[in-house]
C-alpha cells in the first residue's frame, strides 16, 4: 500500500493533473471574489447604517451558512437544467426549442463556483462583522471630521482595520472550497478531491490517492502559512479605550433600497430559494420523507453526529485545561504546541483526511491479521478500517478544531480570582470544572456542540469512503439520490440537513451580535 503507483502517477500526470489544478485554481479565484464582494459590503451596512429589514440582515445573513454546498447545487440544477422549470417556462411561453435559445450552463466550473460562493461568503461575513463592531468608533469619526465621505472611510480606514480578521475568514472559506466534493463531483468538474475519489475507489491506487492528497494538502498549507504570516506580519490596534454604542446612520430612498437589496439576495439566492424549492419538492412527494429508510437514515446521521460532537467537546476541554493547568506550573511549551496541532485537522480537506486515516489503519488491520494466522491459524479481519470507530476518529480530527477555538476563547473568561475564590472555599479538581467552570462557559460550550453537531451532518466526502458497509446517512443518501438524477426524492434528506443547521446559525448571530462591548443586542434592540 506504501508502494508509489508511478505507472498510475505517470498516467494522471498526462492526462487529467492539469485539468484538476486549473479547475482548482479557478474555483478558488471565482469563490474569493464572490465571498469579499458578498461578505465584507454586506458586514458594513448592517453595522454601520439603518435601513428596512437591517436587523433582520445582521442575522438572516448567516443563513445560508446551514445549505451544504451539495444540496443548494442539487436544488438549482432542478430549477435551471434544460428539463427544470425556468426553461421549460422559457421554451413554452416563447415557442422556443433546444436550438433557439442560449442560457447559462448550470454544470460548469462557473456553476461550481456561485455555489460554494453563496454557501460560504457567511465565513467571511461573520469574521467581518465581528471586526467592524470591535472596531473603536473614535478612528472612524475622526476620518469623518477630516472631511471623509462614508465612502472613503470604510475603505481607507474601517477595511484596513479589519483586514486580518477578513483574511481569517477567506482562509476558512477556501479551505472548504478544497474539500468540497459534492458540489464539484455532482457538476462534473474535474479537481483534486474528486480525482482523490476516483483513485482511490475508481481505479483501486490507495497510494496514487494518497500522492494527489499530498499535493492537494500544499494548496491548503499555502493558505494556511499565508494567513498566518498576514496576522503575524499586519497587526492593527484599535484606537480610544472605550467603546461607545454604534449610532448606525439612517438610510433613505435609493440608498436605502440599494442596501436592502445588496443584504436580501445574498439571503434570497443563497437560502430562501434553495429551501423553498426543498419543500415545495417534500409536499409534492411526501413519499420522500414518509418511507421505510427514512427514519434509520435520520438516526444513524443524528447518532454519528451527537457521539461526534460530544467526543470532540470532551477531547476539547481536556487539551484546554491541559494546557491551563500546565501554563500555571511550567509555562506553555510542548502543551501549547500540541494544541495547534490538534488544531490543524479542520484545515484537511475531507478525501484526504479519509487517505491519510485509512492508510495507516489498513496497514495495522492487516498487520494484526498476519499475526492472528501465524500464532493462531485464525483471520482476524477489519477490526479498525471501515468501522463506525474509523468513521467517529475521522470526524474527530477533522472537527475538533471546532471545538477547541470555542472552548480555549471562552475559558479564557474564567479570571485567575475565580479560581482561587474556588480553591478557598475547598472547590478543587474536577469539581471546580464541574461547579465552576462549566455553568461559566456552559453558552460556549452549547454552541460548539451544536457547530460540530452541524458540520458532521453535513460532512460528505469523508463519509463516503470511510462509512461501514451498509451504512447510511442523510448526507451520503441525498448524494445518491441527485448523482441518480432523483432530484425530487433527494429533497427529503436535503432539508433535514438544512433545517438541523438552522438553529446552531442563529445562536452564533446572537454571540457576534453581542461581541462589542457597550453594544446592546442588536438583534433585538
Amino acid at each position: 500500500m506504501f508502494v508509489p503507483a508511478w505507472d498510475v502517477w505517470a498516467h494522471l500526470v498526462n492526462t487529467v493533473l492539469a485539468t484538476y489544478l486549473l479547475n482548482t485554481l479557478i474555483l478558488l479565484v471565482c469563490v474569493t471574489v464572490l465571498v469579499l464582494s458578498i461578505g465584507v459590503p454586506t458586514a458594513w451596512l448592517v453595522t454601520m447604517y439603518q435601513f428596512p429589514g437591517s436587523r433582520i440582515f445582521s442575522w438572516a445573513l448567516f443563513l445560508p451558512l446551514a445549505m451544504p454546498a451539495y444540496i443548494i447545487a442539487y436544488t438549482y440544477t432542478g430549477m435551471f437544467d434544460f428539463a427544470g422549470p425556468v426553461q421549460t417556462f422559457l421554451r413554452e411561453l416563447f415557442g422556443w426549442s433546444r436550438n433557439d435559445y442560449w442560457f447559462p450552463h448550470i454544470r460548469s466550473v462557473g456553476g461550481a463556483a456561485l455555489m460554494l460562493g453563496l454557501v460560504l461568503y457567511p465565513y467571511v461575513f461573520l469574521v467581518s462583522r465581528a471586526a467592524f463592531l470591535e472596531q473603536s468608533i473614535a478612528a472612524l469619526e475622526v476620518g469623518r471630521t477630516l472631511g471623509r465621505k462614508p465612502f472613503r472611510v470604510f475603505f481607507e480606514i474601517a477595511l484596513p482595520l479589519a483586514r486580518p480578521a477578513i483574511v481569517a475568514g477567506l482562509a476558512l472559506a477556501l479551505m472548504e472550497t478544497l474539500s468540497d466534493f459534492g458540489t464539484v463531483q455532482y457538476f462534473a468538474v474535474d479537481t483534486f478531491t474528486t480525482g482523490i475519489y476516483r483513485t482511490w475507489l475508481g481505479l483501486g491506487e490507495p497510494a496514487a490517492a494518497a500522492q494527489l492528497a499530498a499535493l492537494l494538502m500544499v494548496f491548503v498549507f499555502t493558505l494556511v502559512i499565508l494567513e498566518r504570516y498576514n496576522r503575524g506580519r499586519r497587526k492593527y490596534h484599535h484606537t480610544g479605550s472605550k467603546y461607545q454604542t454604534i449610532r448606525r446612520v439612517p438610510l433613505k430612498g435609493s440608498k436605502a433600497i440599494w442596501a436592502f437589496l445588496a443584504c436580501f439576495l445574498p439571503i434570497f439566492l443563497g437560502f430562501l430559494l434553495p429551501v423553498g424549492w426543498l419543500l415545495n419538492k417534500s409536499f409534492l412527494y411526501p413519499e420522500t420523507v414518509l418511507n421505510d429508510e427514512f427514519p434509520d437514515l435520520l438516526t444513524s446521521s443524528i447518532g454519528v453526529a451527537a457521539g461526534a460532537s460530544f467526543v470532540a467537546l470532551l477531547v476539547a476541554l481536556f487539551l484546554v485545561y491541559a494546557k491551563r493547568s500546565g501554563q500555571k506550573r511550567h509555562g506553555s511549551g510542548l502543551r501549547s504546541l500540541s494544541l495547534r496541532v490538534a488544531a490543524m485537522g479542520y484545515a484537511i480537506p475531507g478525501p484526504v483526511l479519509a487517505v491519510g486515516i485509512m492508510i495507516p489503519f489498513g496497514f495495522l488491520d492487516n498487520s494484526i491479521d498476519q499475526w492472528a494466522r501465524q500464532l493462531f491459524g485464525i483471520s482476524t479481519g477489519l477490526l479498525l478500517s471501515g468501522t463506525l470507530f474509523a468513521l467517529m476518529f475521522a470526524y474527530l480530527v477533522r472537527f475538533l478544531a471546532v471545538s477547541l477555538g470555542t472552548v480555549e476563547a471562552s475559558v479564557e473568561k474564567i479570571t485567575p480570582s475565580m479560581e482561587q475564590a474556588a480553591t478557598v472555599m475547598g472547590v478543587t479538581g474536577l469539581s471546580q470544572l464541574w461547579r465552576v467552570h462549566i455553568p461559566i462557559i456552559s453558552g460556549s460550550l452549547l454552541t460548539a456542540l451544536l457547530m460540530v453537531f452541524v458540520d458532521v451532518l453535513k460532512e460528505l466526502p469523508a463519509t463516503l469512503i470511510m462509512r461501514p458497509f451498509g451504512f447510511e446517512t442523510l448526507a451520503v443518501r441525498a448524494y445518491e439520490l441527485a448523482a441518480d438524477e432523483r432530484l425530487a426524492e433527494a429533497a427529503g434528506p436535503s432539508i433535514a440537513i438544512v433545517l438541523a443547521g438552522i438553529v446552531p446559525v442563529i445562536i452564533l448571530s446572537r454571540a457576534i451580535g453581542k461581541a462589542r462591548p457597550g453594544q446592546k443586542d442588536v438583534i433585538g434592540e
